[in-house]
């Protein structure tokens, strides 16, 4: 896999953007007016989906409080979807940002990770 960041021009050029306005189709989970919730097409999990706000919002450092209605309607959804997609004991929230944090689409995106079995550490001491 490339690991180069996916950098769009324009929100007409980002792939999350294009999907959002249904030219790019997806297995979508949810969707309304703020955001859209549909499966990772390279999933790690049983269970992997993104949320990703319809307003183009590069990453979560670009993200102020004239998003914070947006941001805080996903995070309160995100149990729900979860649980709808067979995640009962739980999941992993996880939102890479920027290339330190290996962000490869510059949409903000969710990334809701879960299954039937225990997930393995996130991060392991060196």
């Amino acid at each position: 896999m490339n690991n180069a960041p996916l950098t769009p021009h324009s929100e007409k050029d980002c792939i999350f953007c294009r999907i959002s306005r249904g030219e790019i189709p997806a297995r979508k989970v949810y969707e309304d007016d703020d955001f859209v919730a549909f499966h990772d097409i390279n999933p790690v999990a049983p269970v992997h989906f993104l949320l990703i706000p319809r307003a183009h919002i590069a990453s979560l450092a670009e993200a102020d409080m004239r998003h914070q209605a947006v941001l805080g309607k996903m995070l309160a959804m995100a149990g729900q979807l979860a649980r709808e997609q067979g995640c009962a004991d739980g999941f992993r929230t996880i939102i890479n940002t920027g290339k330190v944090g290996l962000q490869e689409v510059y949409h903000l995106h969710i990334h809701i990770i879960g299954g039937p079995q225990p997930l393995p550490p996130m991060l392991r001491k060196s």
